[in-house]
């Protein structure tokens, strides 16, 4: 099973009751390295450290297929505060 950009999103959308998952391929289109950008109330009250282990074990199965994965994880707060400043 490949790995794509619309896997990852429904996935992480689903376990981790995401309200905006966005994932890039960055390996030009084989499907090897990817970038996510992953918004959830689940992040809340949580370290950088304990939120990307959350992210690591939902798609732990999809990460054991990749070369590179790279991870942005918001709260739902932090994405909207995030949109502001990249508006202002």
């Amino acid at each position: 099973m490949s790995v794509t950009k619309e896997s990852l999103e429904k996935t992480l959308g689903e376990k981790l009751k995401a309200e905006h998952v966005e994932a890039s391929d960055t390996s030009g289109g084989c499907g090897q390295s990817f970038e996510v950008i992953i918004v959830s109330s689940q992040f809340d009250e949580k370290s950088l450290l304990q939120r990307h282990r959350l992210v690591n074990e939902a798609i732990k199965d999809e990460i054991s297929e990749l070369h590179a994965f790279s991870q942005k994880t918001y709260t739902p707060t932090q994405w909207i505060e995030q949109q502001q400043q990249q508006q202002s």
